[in-house]
């Protein structure tokens, strides 16, 4: 009889495991592909409502290939500058809330802020996020991949991580979870892109923007962004062996400055014409759509492709007011400005979603979204219901939008906020750069200039360039916003710039006359 029931026993633990195991097995693997300083037309397909000059001038077929099995995003918001973006993406939370409203700098505790007469430096997190640590000047919260690694996910990190200054726990993509780093640290850019050059680790002149872990790569003709993807492949080949789910953070240093060729595109770019700036920039694009496509094909001869869910994004506007070939301020047209910018050039992203018999193939979704909701809809689509975290989400999950394009989201406050001196450029106040926050709700755009203490309004609906200023003709909506704005940066604990001269902070939106 004992025997018996021990037999019964071991039959259902085994059985348990067994099943354990298949519902571990079964869970979506998932990939967000996440581009540097890539804008929203560096792209031959289009997210207006027809195809633009721009889309003309590049070539990125495998990102028309997922939008055609997936979905793309007409209305997805980033933060105007990197580490802001990344942040949130990390921990759910808006910039106006973590206070990493400016790229970090790789020495720890340096502010990168430029110096402006006007205003006095702002007392932001310059050491960006650190991971259940009290690292001064930076934000503590809980990073999605650990909660991933906890729950079974095997984690990946290949590429640039700029989410902490060196000597910080946030430069070290294994303190936030990952179970694998592959050139990722506390670089905002690369040094450079050529293997002739060590991807900038030459010896004696190696700086903080080198590239590390890709030694094998220094002596044969590899470009940085094929080096990723195929350290990206060989890392995803493990979990997938094991069948286990994986979480591949694929976060490519391209299109970021320096400007290089990649030598496997670049002629035909200047066969077009265009100038030796532009045709290496493109080169970029290209190369980075390649490895999409790379990936995307390694996952199906793999026997993966089916149970992946693969995010493409870009963690703020193509860069428009300097280093760029052609006629300054148009890279982004016909959206405004670019990288740095609270306008659409600087913040609306190239946006799509891939799960094959999840997300229908060939849909568009004109929801407004936002950076900030990707740590939910990652952790509910992975099944994890109990959030163990220590911040305040501002994100939602998308999960719902995902499966039906037609499901409508609530109205709600997207905020982009940048209280700091990016850089200093030639009319920044016509570009929105420095020291400006931004609200869209619905489809009525905010913007408060915080230098003049002046407001824009505009309708997105008919005037996505953001040529006609209504704020003086439509005083109610303007006022709505301007309390909304103003309440939230509030409640948020946002910071604002202090003048120099009197001491005092700019005031909330809310606060300025009239309001």
């Amino acid at each position: 009889m004992k025997k018996f029931a021990f037999i019964i026993t071991l039959l259902n633990f085994s059985l348990f495991t067994f099943a354990q195991k298949k519902t571990i097995q079964a869970r979506p693997n998932i990939i967000v592909f996440l581009l540097d300083d890539m804008g929203i037309m560096d792209t031959s397909l289009p997210f207006c409502d027809s195809i633009m000059p721009l889309n003309k001038r590049y070539h990125t077929p495998n990102m028309e290939r997922m939008a055609k099995e997936g979905m793309k995003f007409v209305n997805a918001y980033a933060q105007p500058v990197c580490t802001p973006t990344r942040v949130s993406l990390m921990t759910g939370m808006n910039a106006t809330r973590t206070h990493v409203t400016n790229w970090t700098s790789p020495q720890k505790n340096t502010n990168s802020e430029e110096k402006d007469e006007q205003f006095s430096p702002l007392n932001w997190n310059i050491n960006g996020f650190s991971p259940d640590s009290d690292i001064e000047k930076s934000v503590k919260a809980t990073p999605f991949p650990k909660l991933l690694r906890d729950a079974g996910y095997y984690t990946i990190h290949v590429g640039k991580a700029h989410w902490g200054s060196m000597g910080t726990p946030g430069a070290n993509p294994y303190n936030l979870g990952f179970m694998v780093n592959i050139a990722g640290h506390a670089a905002g850019h690369p040094q450079s892109y050529l293997p002739e050059q060590r991807y900038g680790n030459m010896p004696g002149k190696a700086q903080a923007q080198a590239v590390p872990d890709l030694e094998q790569y220094y002596h044969s003709e590899t470009f940085l962004t094929e080096a990723l993807t195929l350290e990206a492949k060989k890392a995803l080949a493990i979990p997938i062996a094991r069948k286990e789910p994986f979480y591949l953070n694929m976060a490519h240093y391209a299109v970021h400055t320096p400007i290089m060729a990649d030598k496997r595109f670049v002629q035909k770019y200047y066969d077009a014409g265009l100038d030796s700036t532009e045709a290496k920039y493109a080169s970029l694009v290209e190369g980075m759509d390649k490895s999409l496509g790379d990936i995307m094909d390694f996952l199906k001869a793999k026997g993966a492709d089916k149970n992946t869910m693969i995010i493409f994004m870009s963690d703020n506007g193509g860069l428009d007011a300097h280093l760029r070939g052609g006629p300054a301020n148009t890279h982004n047209y016909p959206f405004k400005s670019g990288k740095g910018s609270v306008y659409e050039g600087g913040v609306r992203e190239p946006m799509i979603v891939k799960w094959p018999g999840v997300v229908p193939a060939h849909s568009i979704n004109r929801n407004p979204v936002i950076i900030d909701d990707f740590f939910p809809t990652i952790l509910e689509i992975a099944g994890i219901k109990t959030l163990k975290i220590i911040q305040k989400l501002d994100g939602l999950s998308l999960f719902p939008i995902l499966k039906n394009p037609e499901v409508k989201l609530q109205d709600r406050s997207l905020i982009f906020h940048s209280p700091n001196k990016w850089t200093t450029v030639k009319d920044e106040a016509l570009l929105g750069i420095n020291y400006y926050s931004a609200i869209r709700y619905g489809n009525w755009k905010l913007i408060y200039q915080m230098r003049t203490q002046k407001l824009e309004l505009y309708d997105l609906s008919k005037d996505i360039g953001e040529q006609h200023n209504l704020s003086a003709s439509h005083p109610a909506e303007t006022k709505k916003l301007a309390m909304l704005l103003g309440k939230t940066l509030k409640e948020r604990g946002a910071q604002m710039p202090v003048e120099k001269t009197t001491g005092k902070t700019v005031p909330f939106p809310d606060e300025i006359s009239g309001n």
